[in-house]
This record gives structure tokens, sequence and C-alpha cells, in this order.
């Protein structure tokens, strides 16, 4: 599996990005040394797609994937594009407060820690579906990383489309998000013309 060694803060640098949105409270005191050139409007298209598969952990043909998808189903590529993203496992995971960062839900989903309506489920990018269930196995919710992660987390707000219960390590999906639910820092519209041309 490929992996992306880039130092976190230098990337969102990079990207012009929060490092708020992956999970992470440290700022970087660095400032961005960039050339005043314009950037181009292909320039722009990349970024907002580096961006995307940065924040989500997706890399190049799993993202092209998803895309192909989303143009596939009824409605706009674009919020298509970004519901789809939103509702992987490891992305719910980390939305209910069950890890602090997206690697973090992703590697717990990998340890197979994960049940989703009770069956065992190790795959990061299973999609979820409205009505389901996910909690954490019974036998590792006494460990002492969940306490941390649940005291880490409590003050992160849960979306609307999701109900999450931190005592039990359980949550539903009440809901799959519309595009308004979404607050990632992403111009999907760039994207899709990106993959258009």
């Amino acid at each position: 599996m490929a992996v992306d060694r880039t130092p976190v803060l230098k990337r969102c640098r990079s990207l012009g990005l929060d490092p708020v949105y992956l999970g992470i409270d440290k700022k970087s005191n660095r400032e961005l040394k960039r050339a005043n050139r314009k950037m181009s409007e292909y320039g722009l298209q990349l970024r907002e797609k580096q961006k995307a598969k940065f924040i989500y952990g997706v890399l190049e043909k799993p993202f092209r994937n998803y895309y192909k998808k989303a143009e596939r189903m009824p409605g706009m590529t674009g919020p298509n594009l970004m519901i789809l993203l939103e509702s992987r496992l490891d992305n719910v995971i980390f939305r209910l407060g069950f890890a602090r960062t997206r690697k973090e839900a992703r590697q717990i989903v990998d340890h197979k820690h994960v049940l989703v309506n009770g069956k065992q489920v190790n795959i990061p990018s299973y999609l979820v579906k409205a009505g389901d269930s996910i909690e954490i196995k019974e036998s590792v919710k006494s460990c002492t990383r969940y306490k941390e992660v649940v005291e880490t987390t409590a003050g992160r707000l849960v979306p609307e489309w999701l109900d999450a219960d931190l005592e039990n390590l359980k949550g539903t999906v009440k809901e799959l998000p519309n595009r308004e639910a979404i607050d990632v820092p992403v111009d999907e519209m760039l994207i899709v013309e990106l993959y258009s041309k």
C-alpha cells in the first residue's frame, strides 16, 4: 500500500489548508514563501483535487473511481463526489469522534475494531448507508486508547446526519449527508472541471 510520508503541516501549508479539518489542532508558525505568480486555472483545479485527496486520505486511482461513480449517480457530479467521500467508513468513524484523525480512524478499521450492523468490517473505503449502525467491538471498548480518544474528541461537533453515543462507542447513520452538511473547504466544481477535460 502506498504511504504518504510528507509532514502533515507542511502539506497543509502548501495546499492552503487549516490542519483542523484533519483533526489536528497544531498550527504551523512558518509562512509559505510563494513567488507572486498568478496560479493558472489548471493549477487551481489540481490544487482542489489534491486537497480533497489529502483530507480523505485517498490515492489517485480510487479517487478517480469515486468520480466515475459520482458521474453515474443522479444529480450533480460535484456534490455526489463529496457525499461518496464523506460516507467512507474511516471518515464516519472520525466524524463520530471515535478517532482523533482520519488516519487513526483508518487504522482502527484496519485493525478490525469496527462492527457495521453487527458484522466486522475492516475496509476503510466501505461506503455506509442510511440506517447503518456502527460500533467499536466489545472486546476493545475498554482499551485506554478509546478513553483518551473520547476525552480528546468530546468537544467536537458530530454532524446532524450522524447520531453518536460516545459512552458506548456506538453511532448510527441517520441519513446520507447533503453537500451543505459537509464542512470541508473544497470547491468540488473545480475537480469536475479538471476531470471533464
